[in-house]
């Protein structure tokens, strides 16, 4: 039957895909290779183009009493505490853009979707890692390391970074190192000093590295993000590392109070190196036939612009809008699907890549930058394409 449907990936982006195909009355079964749902990481932000898609599905309350939602958006340099510019949030986002700008962490957002799935009939396969896919004219064939064998009109490849869908379809070149690498934390505000506690996104900025803080979980909590620029040894698939706490101290040295406080406050970290694609180049990164690719399966994005997140929501609402459209022709609608999506992915990746650089400068063009921010402000921080999508 044309209206069933396989995503591999249950975290943020097939889960997001899944509901919303639901939602649609469509028949989802959702393969997952861990044996628990679990989102990894520690904090997300959500602009209000992604926030804009939660609602429309029905999710505002359940955002509500897990977020929080800053009143606006601060970047300062690292090295001297100034404040450069300043974009106010609140209620200018959502007069202007129809929806709040939220930041809460990972976790809750993905628990939120797991439980609108699961109340929406999607069903959940655990302990289930793809080996094989072929696709045919009408079908698509799944094989699993088990030996399991599963045929579906239509398959939605959101298994992420290291996507073994992706790898099927377009047997392209694995995920290319950035030379970054992400220490993240995240607390409790009543453990830290009071003069380090925030309810507002702050970015800082400084040679070779930036921090990003922002509140979650309603404010109670601080997620604190540190990229410097390195890399680690290992395995590139096994991701998550325990930090060491003195060595981020003394990449940060030269930072001033209140930035250094924080990380003076904060004793345990994970680290992340940091793994992204070229911007995508053609539809066909995203589509072809009846194999769809969503969120980082499609488009591995640096964290730069923070709208990982929201372009798999994007990705999820359209892959179903373009289902509707062309409901008796899954790989119509998925063509639709891709040229009505690559454009934009790729226009996020590339601004992210531009952003991580402009945070790292040094010498004369980071005073350039930092004049640039003071006389602009807002409106150097201000996206209304990025925001404002299909408003």
């Amino acid at each position: 039957m044309e209206e069933a449907m396989v995503i591999v990936g249950g975290g943020i982006g097939g889960l997001a895909a899944a509901l919303a195909a639901a939602r649609a009355g469509r028949a989802v079964q959702l393969l997952e290779q861990a044996s628990a749902l679990a989102e990894v990481g520690a904090g997300v932000q959500l602009g209000p183009n992604a926030v804009r898609v939660l609602e429309s599905w029905g999710l505002i309350d359940a955002l509500r009493s897990v977020a929080a939602f800053p009143k606006r958006l601060e970047v300062r340099n690292a090295l001297n505490a100034q404040t450069l510019g300043v974009l106010p949030l609140g209620a200018r986002t959502v007069a202007r853009y129809g929806a709040a700008y939220a930041t809460l962490a990972r976790a809750d957002l993905h628990g939120l979707l797991l439980r609108a799935a699961r109340g929406h009939g999607v069903s959940l396969e655990l302990n289930v890692a793809l080996a094989e896919v072929s696709q045919m004219s009408d079908v698509v064939q799944l094989r699993t390391v088990s030996g399991q064998t599963l045929n579906t009109p239509l398959l939605v490849g959101a298994d992420g970074l290291w996507s073994r869908v992706r790898q099927q379809l377009l047997q392209d070149s694995p995920p290319r190192a950035t030379g970054h690498l992400a220490f993240r934390a995240m607390v409790q505000q009543s453990a830290l000093p009071a003069l380090v506690r925030s309810q507002v996104v702050t970015a800082w900025l400084g040679p070779k590295f930036h921090a990003v803080q922002y509140p979650v979980r309603s404010g109670e909590w601080l997620n604190v993000v540190v990229v410097v620029q390195g890399h680690t040894p290992g395995d590139p698939t096994s991701w998550d590392h325990s930090a060491n706490a003195q060595e981020l101290r003394a990449r940060l040295a030269d930072a001033q109070a209140p930035l250094l406080d924080l990380i003076h406050a904060i004793d345990d970290w994970r680290l992340w190196p940091l793994y992204d694609r070229a911007p995508m180049a053609s539809a066909s990164e995203h589509a072809q036939g009846r194999i769809a690719l969503l969120g980082d399966a499609a488009h591995p994005m640096r964290p730069y612009l923070a709208q990982g997140a929201g372009m798999a929501i994007e990705d999820a609402q359209q892959l179903v809008a373009s289902l509707q459209a062309h409901a008796s022709d899954v790989p119509a609608a998925l063509a639709h699907y891709a040229h009505a999506r690559w454009q934009r992915n790729a226009r996020v990746q590339a601004r992210a890549i531009r952003n991580g650089e402009i945070f790292h400068l040094r010498g004369p063009m980071r005073l350039g930058r930092d004049v640039a921010l003071r006389l602009l402000g807002a409106r150097l921080l201000d996206m209304p394409w990025l925001y404002g999508y299909g408003v």
